[in-house]
């Protein structure tokens, strides 16, 4: 029959795995990609699992957003003039612009790569 097979019972059931694609660790955009992939588009989920390529696709989107999120970040820290000037001066301002900054360019990631 080709393959290898293991014995159930009266049942062949064959030997199946998935390949080593290496050290693709999957972050936290990834982890989520996954999450939405496997709650609302199955097939796509299903289909990526059969074929061996959801781990690189989920490090591809992983990757991706976060070199998104450093672009984002980096340009409307400069657009908004929060500078590490601000940062010497008051603290406390500049790390409210950034969480600012962030959770803003994180939603623009998010609904760009993540969730579409």
């Amino acid at each position: 029959m080709g393959g290898t097979y293991r014995r159930e019972g009266d049942y062949l059931i064959p030997n199946l795995t998935l390949p080593d694609t290496g050290d693709n660790q999957i972050g936290k955009y990834g982890r989520m990609r996954r999450r939405y992939l496997k709650e609302h588009r199955r097939i796509l989920y299903t289909n990526l699992l059969t074929s061996g390529n959801l781990r690189c696709h989920l490090a591809e989107i992983d990757q991706t957003c976060n070199e998104r999120m450093e672009s984002i970040v980096s340009a409307m820290a400069k657009q908004e003039g929060v500078t590490e000037a601000l940062k010497a001066a008051d603290q406390m301002e500049w790390v409210r612009r950034m969480n600012s900054i962030r959770n803003r360019a994180e939603e623009i990631v998010l609904t760009e790569l993540v969730y579409s």
